[in-house]
């Protein structure tokens, strides 16, 4: 079970100050769990674990079964934001570091339409050219650029190597449920669909079709996943100062009144890494409102101890660390004795490679600590579905709790849509024409 540790707090946050916070993160709980507050139409994901039944589950592993039996070794899920990121967390953290070049239990799962890059596009088609393929599209509207774009160059090279009717059972969209161009052109089509319901923002969306489908293709467990989330709903759900959502959104919120501007989220395994783009996403486009927010960024230890160390232990005092403590490791690598001794490591001979990096764990926060830099540490037993399941959702809610303390709506994106309006008006988008004019004059 998750366990929040404060204690890297206790020398910048009073007793006072952190009665008073968690009194208004009670509050922010209370008015999240009630639908009172800003947004109150997007919370279909606060409810969602407990409401997931084993029919929707299973219907998502039919999809992985008649792709097996089609021998499918390549989905590309097309999606971009919370429409990728989460699916992309839980698959890197649950796979062999290596897994893109070894054998798997299913097909090889790889992401697309997250980005405009022409080389990442092109290198994608010379991979599909040589593999049996399937794709899982996921778009509320169908018309967002990046995705609608990638998966325009899927579709049709999927229609032309298998043909129209063998295109139908190989692409499967997970979009609205009555509007938007992507339904659209599944009801024409007739393929396979899941539901984004209206209440649930993509930032939000993991513990729907949007993460689970994907993460059900790279053979992973879902129902343990969804199993560690219905845990952490209850638990999350509790109106006490002991729930750890509480804790942490009030803490963060301290830390930020109290001149920390930027909050670290740190690992200390590299299949950490998309959890922290997910969260950064999560937090990011939660609080960043309104001139205010915490600006969520994330560090990978012990390899960004070698460039961005120095500035955390000695830089300005504007920024508080969230630590990821996984506790037990699946692998054991033992560092031998070697005679000769010219490294220096004999001392460590006999002991296990994850002994160094806890202690550079332990060390670092220590470090870190009397620099002047608070810290949090969040612990779970095993990087494995069901705690994974437990980070989603514990995350989520305390998301939503820290937004409303800060005083914003976390289920809104306003700011996201000004680039895009740039961007259509530069690509010459029809309507856009007298904003494209006073744009080309600033090139």
């Amino acid at each position: 079970m998750i366990n929040l540790d404060l204690k890297g707090c206790s020398s910048f946050v009073n007793e006072k100050q952190f009665e008073d916070y968690t009194a208004r993160a009670l509050e922010a709980l209370s008015i999240l769990d009630s639908g009172t507050g800003a947004g109150s139409n997007f919370l279909g994901w606060n409810r969602l674990p407990s409401e997931i039944t084993q029919e929707m589950l299973e219907d998502y592993l039919s999809v992985v079964d008649k792709w097996i039996e089609m021998e499918i070794d390549l989905v590309v899920v097309i999606g971009i934001g919370g429409s990728y990121l989460g699916a992309k967390a839980a698959i890197e953290a649950l796979s062999h570091s290596f897994h893109q070049m070894g054998p798997s239990r299913g097909p090889k799962v790889v992401f697309a339409g997250h980005n405009l890059s022409e080389e990442y596009i092109a290198e994608l088609m010379d991979m599909v050219s040589v593999k049996n393929v399937a794709c899982v599209v996921i778009s509320k509207s169908g018309t967002t650029t990046e995705p609608a774009v990638v998966f325009r160059l899927i579709k049709k090279y999927i229609e032309e190597t298998y043909g129209i009717k063998e295109a139908r059972k190989r692409i499967i969209a997970v979009t609205d449920k009555e509007r938007g161009a992507l339904r659209l052109l599944s009801n024409q089509e007739g393929y396979k669909t899941f539901v984004i319901e209206e209440n649930i923002g993509g930032r939000f969306s993991v513990l729907t079709a949007v993460g689970l489908l994907p993460i059900a293709l790279a053979g992973f467990d879902i129902t343990e996943m969804v199993r560690g989330a219905v845990d952490m709903q209850r638990i999350c759900s509790e109106p006490t100062k002991d729930n750890p959502a509480i804790r942490y959104a009030a803490m963060r919120n301290i830390l930020y009144d109290n001149g920390k501007k930027i909050e670290l989220l740190v690992g200390f395994n590299p299949k950490l890494h998309y959890l922290s783009e997910w969260w950064k996403q999560l937090f990011g486009e939660s609080e960043g409102k309104d001139g205010k927010g915490i600006f969520p960024a994330s560090v990978n230890f012990t390899t960004d101890l070698h460039s961005l160390g120095q500035y955390i232990q000695d830089g300005e005092r504007i920024l508080f660390e969230t630590f990821i403590d996984v506790r037990t490791i699946r692998r054991k690598v033992e560092i031998g004795y070697d005679k000769q001794d010219l490294d220096g490591l004999n001392y460590l001979a006999g002991k296990n490679v994850e002994f160094c990096n806890k202690m550079a764990q332990q060390g670092t926060m220590f470090a870190h600590n009397d620099g002047g830099v608070p810290t949090m540490e969040i612990s779970i037993d095993l990087l494995d579905e069901y705690n994974l399941g437990q980070l989603f959702y514990f995350f989520e809610k305390a998301c939503g709790i820290s937004a409303y303390i800060l005083g914003v709506n976390p289920f809104d994106q306003p700011g996201v849509e000004d680039y895009k309006k740039n961007m259509f008006a530069l690509l010459g988008k029809p309507g856009y024409e007298r904003q494209s004019k006073e744009l080309r004059k600033r090139l």
